[in-house]
């Protein structure tokens, strides 16, 4: 065989091996486990809606959703690396990098407070002050009932003027049977519904109106050295997509939601995903630098840690 027959098919081998490379398929979509706070419910309505329009796909990401077994334990399986991302709340940061928990906020999901402190709407409790004496039940101790004597200072009591009673997540039952006289905890976009179809109507009072600084109520968090994982920025573009898309289209976003989880399709969830679409994040990856340290001044103000963190410490921007 000559020279130039040896480079004639070593030509026609390249070209093969190209024309075989051109055609294979796309390269695998990288996987991505994001662990809930929670059970699926309107509050994710972003991260389900840019999993049914294709977002995380055209992202190159296969994103699992995963609901915790135990609510409180997010942030340490994010930390021991059971999942890349959490959904966790910004007033609990501060305790988790107390407890020295190496997990920092990369992005926010709802940008608002939600927590209240609820009572019956037709009940004799008409404002904070008349909360003294009463019983009231908490689900988390900590965050809560730290929230809960800001307001009620605000109104010129002390915790010690009232009874706390943990009545784990059964806040609305508890409250409906008549074994507390308000709560803690319970959600404007869901409890206040739930109380109203239960035939109880309830009345909130917001923690940012009673002298609580106003914080972001779900957040995005990750392993403090996972900051660089470029998986992140993909997944935060397309949160925040699906976010305008939930703004732009909220009835077409509802059936896309319903279509992933034809369970929730009833009342409680279609008045609580109208009452949560003004709350999402539009831009999920903007840090409020000033938000985070006024809250983290706060606690230390009301004694549940000693020290604020620097804000590099809890939270981290991706690019």
């Amino acid at each position: 065989m000559t020279l130039c027959a040896l480079t004639r098919r070593a030509l026609l081998a390249t070209g093969l091996v190209l024309a075989a490379g051109l055609a294979s398929p796309a390269r695998a979509a990288d996987k991505l486990t994001v662990m809930l706070e929670w059970f699926v419910n309107p509050d994710h309505a972003p991260l389900v809606v840019a999993q049914q329009l294709g977002l995380f796909k055209e992202a190159g990401l296969e994103v699992t959703m995963v609901p915790p077994s135990d609510p409180s334990a997010v942030p340490r399986l994010v930390a021991a690396g059971q999942a890349d991302i959490g959904i966790h709340y910004q007033p609990n940061l501060y305790l988790d990098h107390a407890a020295g928990i190496p997990i920092v906020r990369f992005g926010t999901l709802v940008e608002t407070p939600l927590n209240s402190v609820i009572v019956k709407a037709d009940g004799p409790i008409k404002s904070l002050a008349d909360l003294k004496g009463k019983t009231i039940g908490y689900a988390v101790s900590g965050t809560e009932t730290t929230l809960l004597g800001q307001m009620l200072a605000k109104a010129g009591l002390k915790l010690d003027d009232v009874k706390l009673v943990n009545v784990n997540f059964a806040l609305s039952a508890a409250l409906i049977g008549g074994k507390v006289d308000a709560t803690i905890g319970g959600y404007r976009n869901f409890e206040l519904t739930q109380l109203k179809l239960e035939g109880h109507p309830g009345m909130a009072f917001y923690p940012e109106e009673h002298g609580v600084p106003a914080y972001d109520e779900l957040i995005l968090i990750t392993r403090r050295d996972a900051l660089a994982d470029s998986r992140l920025p993909r997944f935060l573009d397309a949160i925040e997509k699906a976010a305008l898309y939930l703004t732009n289209h909220p009835q077409e976003a509802w059936k896309l939601f319903i279509a992933a989880h034809p369970d929730l399709d009833d009342a409680l969830n279609r008045q609580a995903w109208i009452d949560t679409l003004p709350r999402f994040a539009k831009r999920p990856r903007a840090l409020d630098t000033r938000r985070y340290e006024r809250f983290g001044a706060f606690l230390v103000e009301r004694g549940l840690i000693q020290k604020a963190p620097a804000l590099a410490e809890i939270a981290g921007e991706v690019k």
